[in-house]
């Protein structure tokens, strides 16, 4: 990244209500979580007068507009048309299980997704970002054709691509923001972007993949999930998410990224060795499980085996490594570039004004929280 060679006055209400720009509330009001009707009751109006302003029927009023900005907790200039944004429909987001998932809780991860966009381009005005190293990616897709529809095939063309060879992948979450993907970390856990575990997009002009640490905290699964989401990048472009094959799809591309057949069919024992499973685990930064299901899928042993591996290692139970404790598998590409930034002056405040964003939710997309102290009044 280099530094390329700008801030945003302050918008009033009265001028954010004559360039009131709908999706803006939309997108605030989902990435509160809120209903029309819990808007409606906080500033007083109907939720029919919401519907009217997200529809761009009416616009509301400044004073409503300043009620609106307080509610939601975002600038008054937040809400005025101007700034470049992207909608992003929700069949262009891969989310790794909707069962488990709230349709608020998509919708809010929507609008966190555009948002990450919206970050990383006004990032790159003041910095320049690695370009997207895909083959074949332009304008948001993947030219048909570029990779195999089988998904081991596909990734084995993408590790020859980026020149992998057939060795483990030290760190892949670098490797995939060294390629021009940008990636970001949900920072809170109990957030409920959080619960939605890893999501990605190709819809944009480069590829966005959002992950969170699972409850166990896993840099394994972490970076499975990572790879997961590669998986989604290249091969479903065009495809309508959140259908069960091509989540299989992307499972089958993420084991053939981190452990390749070629590497793989040599290395795996032909009985079940549960040391050889840890070393294998540790020397390819994948589960234990992931390599006993691997095992079995490349003919090494018998389903009733591998159940029998599965048992087992529920039974002695596995240590699972914090993600934090690996930088390289921490999204860096943001935090960088605004490092980056700051040195032509392109601060956090600065950035947030652009944006019409309040600075700590600049800090939170980053991956920090807010830094000033938490206080109370005294009782």
């Amino acid at each position: 990244m280099k530094p390329v060679s700008g801030g945003t006055p302050a918008v009033t209400p009265l001028a954010a209500a004559r360039a009131f720009d709908p999706e803006r509330l939309q997108q605030a009001r989902q990435l509160a979580l809120k209903t029309k009707q819990d808007v409606a009751d906080a500033v007083g109006v109907s939720a029919a007068a919401i519907g009217q302003f997200e529809a761009g029927i009416t616009p509301p009023r400044a004073d409503t507009v300043e009620k609106l900005a307080g509610y939601l907790k975002v600038p008054a200039g937040f809400f005025a048309a101007g700034r470049p944004r992207v909608r992003l429909e929700s069949d262009n987001v891969f989310f790794r299980s909707l069962r488990s998932t709230t349709s608020r809780q998509r919708k809010k991860a929507i609008s966190f997704t555009e948002q990450v966009w919206e970050l990383a381009n006004a990032l790159e005005r003041h910095v320049r970002f690695p370009s997207v190293d895909i083959p074949g990616f332009a304008g948001g897709e993947i030219a048909p054709g570029t990779f195999s529809p089988d998904p081991a095939t596909a990734a084995r063309q993408l590790r020859q691509a980026w020149d992998l060879g057939d060795g483990p992948v030290p760190q892949v979450v670098r490797l995939v923001e060294s390629r021009g993907i940008v990636a970001v970390l949900v920072p809170m856990v109990e957030d409920e972007v959080a619960r939605i575990d890893a999501f990605s997009t190709s819809a944009f002009n480069r590829p966005v993949m959002v992950l969170s640490p699972d409850r166990a905290d896993d840099v394994y699964r972490h970076r499975f999930s990572a790879a997961h989401e590669l998986g989604h990048i290249v091969l479903h472009g065009g495809r309508v998410a959140g259908t069960a094959d091509i989540e299989r799809e992307a499972d089958k591309f993420a084991a053939e990224f981190l452990t390749p057949r070629a590497a793989m069919e040599p290395r795996l024992k032909t009985r079940l060795d549960m040391a050889d499973v840890l070393r294998v685990s540790l020397e390819w930064g994948v589960e234990p499980k992931s390599v006993i299901y691997r095992s079995r899928e490349l003919g090494k042993i018998s389903e009733a085996t591998a159940r029998r591996g599965y048992i087992r290692l529920n039974q002695v139970g596995v240590h699972h490594e914090p993600v934090a404790q690996f930088p390289g598998e921490l999204p860096s590409l943001l935090s960088t570039a605004i490092e980056l930034a700051e040195q032509r002056g392109v601060t956090i405040s600065r950035l947030a004004s652009e944006l019409a964003w309040i600075p700590a939710h600049v800090r939170r997309m980053l991956g920090s929280q807010d830094e000033r102290p938490r206080l109370r009044l005294v009782d």
